[in-house]
């Protein structure tokens, strides 16, 4: 069971890495960089368990949601990106708090690791480097494709998560997310 646990996630991992990985035109391929979000957790020296992989994803996820929402309500032009980034904002802060609890409540405790992952970097400092309409758009996304991979995310842990609490916090999540992916779909 503990072997199927983690090859689903590790499977799910995969599959986000390669979200968004299509033939794309010369012009796409700034953008591309830019909204490449994948929640595939930094390697560690020891391979860590499920649970603390899906902590760390999660933790990552919530992470890069907030500091970029933090760039839009600072940079973005447009009204309805600065309310949605000042929601994004405070949900992902309130989901940060979810998560220690849940991971606390493990046994043994887990402690998630908000490392942002090298492509949620990259887009980090991309988003950074620009401005205007042509940060807008690249924020929004990103937004998408964060949204995106986290949404998977969540729903495999919540299908096959070997830690009761955080399949819990999993659950509960979905459909938070789903809402956001939508939002950011109308951006």
């Amino acid at each position: 069971m503990k072997h199927s646990v983690l090859l689903a996630v590790s499977i799910a991992a995969m599959c986000l890495a390669g979200c968004g990985n299509k033939a794309e035109t010369p012009a796409a391929e700034n953008s591309a960089a830019a909204t490449d979000v994948s929640l595939t957790p930094p390697v560690a020296s020891t391979p860590a368990s499920p649970g603390q992989a899906f902590a760390d994803t999660a933790a990552a996820s919530d992470a890069f949601e907030i500091e970029t929402s933090k760039l839009a309500a600072t940079k973005s032009q447009s009204d309805k990106v600065k309310r949605f980034a000042e929601e994004m904002i405070k949900a992902h802060t309130d989901s940060t708090a979810k998560l220690k609890t849940a991971a606390a409540a493990a046994s043994p405790a887990i402690t998630p690791t908000a490392s942002l992952t090298p492509p949620q970097q990259e887009t980090l400092d991309a988003l950074s480097a620009k401005s205007g309409a042509d940060f807008d758009r690249a924020y929004a996304d990103a937004q998408r494709s964060g949204h995106q991979a986290t949404l998977d995310a969540l729903k495999a842990y919540s299908a096959t998560g070997d830690v009761p609490s955080l399949k819990a916090f999993a659950t509960e999540l979905v459909p938070v997310v789903t809402g956001h992916l939508n939002m950011a779909k109308g951006l």
